[in-house]
């Protein structure tokens, strides 16, 4: 009889539906899905945190041959949103170009910009900035915040999520974060281009588990930000294409 496997989880929330979902699956054909503990203690990590303690930890899975999803290096590397742009241009990816980088107090006022924190991480600043009175204003909080500037990209007021994990799609679209009307969601269905470019992130950037979020640019689709791990929410499917995956990343 096969030993069952041990599946620990690194997460904020370990009761996030996703994660829920997936252990109940994976209950069903007898393995076991844990809370991460100091050690490396399982036959797989899945990696959806991302403080330094999480990626020192899945680095130690790693140097003993346990596989993490993502892997600690991708998963670090999508923090930086200045390097996330750098090398989907030269992967041919379409991504909203930056227009300064700084310390947010530092920065003078450069005309309408979305200004975003240039670590993503929980609680991040992402903010439309139209006038130089709500730059102030945003300056003011966010004084020694080290940032990146973006020109606004042309949309409808709807953000095109993709989420992928090990090539299968997931896609809605929700009202922007930066649009003042409360959130909001549609089913939506990615065309060839849109399928495309966010297929072509994952060997990318390393990562098997991730979402892109899209606008529609001028010229085509623009990927405004690349998030390893995402919760995907609400998508039919999602946790049985990620069970998938841990089962057949560990041969089961």
């Amino acid at each position: 009889m096969t030993a069952p496997l041990r599946i620990a989880v690194l997460a904020r929330d370990l009761d996030h539906p996703l994660l829920a979902a997936v252990g109940e699956l994976l209950a069903a054909a007898g393995h076991l899905m844990v809370p991460a503990g100091p050690e490396p203690d399982a036959d797989l990590l899945l990696l959806k945190a991302r403080g330094p303690a999480d990626l020192r930890l899945a680095r130690r899975y790693e140097a003993l041959g346990r596989p993490v999803l993502n892997p600690a290096d991708a998963t670090g590397f999508c923090q930086d949103r200045v390097a996330m742009e750098q090398r989907a241009r030269a992967a041919g990816l379409p991504f909203a170009p930056t227009v300064a980088t700084g310390v947010l107090g530092e920065l003078a006022w450069h005309g309408p910009v979305v200004v975003k924190s240039r670590r993503s991480r929980k609680e991040d600043l992402v903010a439309r900035v139209e006038t130089p009175a709500q730059w102030a204003e945003v300056a003011a909080r966010w004084p020694g915040e080290p940032v990146l500037t973006q020109r606004p990209v042309p949309g409808d007021g709807w953000d095109r999520k993709i989420w992928v994990v090990a090539g299968t799609v997931f896609a809605e679209q929700r009202r922007s974060e930066l649009d003042p009307h409360a959130p909001d969601r549609r089913p939506w269905t990615p065309d060839p281009v849109e399928r495309a470019l966010a297929l072509a992130a994952g060997p990318a950037y390393g990562l098997q588990v991730y979402g892109v979020d899209l606008l529609p640019g001028p010229d085509g689709p623009v990927a405004v930000d690349v998030n390893a791990f995402p919760g995907i929410r609400h998508q039919p499917g999602a946790p049985e294409a990620l069970t998938a995956l841990v089962l057949r990343t560990l041969n089961r």
